[in-house]
């Protein structure tokens, strides 16, 4: 059974004119839910992890918030409905200073291991925190830990979600399930170079951030020469620190120095792509490409 029957996926995407390939600059606010989320079902009463996360949205997000405004730099800030909660004022902070919100997740769930409901009760909580908070209707949704599922694009699509920024089953925009899916690479996160919590779950010592710089700077090169999307996504507790702060510099800087690079939000992305040649031409079913052990 053939799902792509009708997608080429040799031909190149087609950007706005003058454009060569895109940048989506983006973040994800998670504070400390990931780590309330893992440990749900225990009481603890340990500080570290969660003091650690916190200084996200309470310091990160403002060093980043400058950064991007030295470099006139348009980005997203996807945030869960338990850190908006915890954090009131964040929604509009990000707001007033010119940038998109989406939704991410209520409390960093792994959308896999809900059922159908319980991914509707959390999308809805967060929907609600966020309307509540911004007065806004509409939003972009990227998956916690970027796992999605065929049923979960049938929940947004019922609730009329923009686009999803979860998958990476190409390095430009591409269409799924009706859905503009505007995609991310671990390449180009943060996290795996740089999150270190003292636990059980950390792969050794953080990355040296000049090599990390010029392996970011080696993507961007290979997309732009290929004429995709470089998607980098950071996240304000582990990026908001001096070190990364300068290592963003430094890889704004060199984006810059190109005038064939489209700069834009997950939502003009997703804007484009809905409404030009490439939205029917880069098309993936969910329900035909689940894989077939049989």
């Amino acid at each position: 059974m053939s799902f792509e029957a009708n997608t080429d996926w040799s031909t190149p995407y087609q950007w706005p004119e003058g454009k060569k390939c895109g940048v989506l600059i983006s973040f994800d606010v998670d504070g400390e839910s990931p780590y309330l989320w893992q440990t749900r079902d225990a009481q603890s009463n340990k500080l570290a992890e969660l003091e650690q996360r916190r200084f996200g949205p309470r310091i990160g997000v403002h060093r980043i918030l400058d950064l991007l405004k030295k470099w006139d730099t348009p980005a997203t800030f996807f945030v869960p409905g338990q850190t908006a909660a915890y954090y009131p004022e964040l929604l509009s902070i990000i707001l007033q200073s010119g940038f998109e919100i989406g939704l991410h997740g209520y409390q960093h769930e792994r959308v896999d291991e809900l059922s159908i409901d319980e991914n509707i009760d959390v999308l809805e909580r967060s929907l609600e925190i966020f309307k509540k908070q911004t007065g806004l209707e509409m939003f972009g949704f990227r998956s916690p830990a970027w796992e999605m599922t065929s049923e979960l694009f049938q929940i947004l699509n019922q609730y009329q979600l923009l686009y999803d920024s979860s998958l990476m089953g190409s390095d430009h925009p591409y269409t799924i399930d009706g859905i503009s899916e505007i995609p991310v690479q671990w390449l180009t996160d943060d996290a795996i170079y740089f999150r270190y919590t003292a636990s059980t779950r950390d792969k050794g010592a953080p990355s040296n951030p000049k090599q990390v710089l010029d392996s970011w700077i080696e993507e961007f090169e290979g997309i732009r020469a290929y004429g995709g999307l470089f998607s980098l996504t950071a996240h304000p507790w582990i990026s908001g620190r001096p070190q990364r702060i300068r290592l963003l510099d430094k890889l704004f800087s060199h984006i810059r120095q190109y005038d064939d690079v489209w700069w834009a939000p997950a939502i003009e992305f997703s804007q484009y792509h809905k409404t030009s040649e490439n939205f029917d031409r880069y098309v993936v079913k969910t329900k035909d490409s689940v894989g077939d052990n049989t």
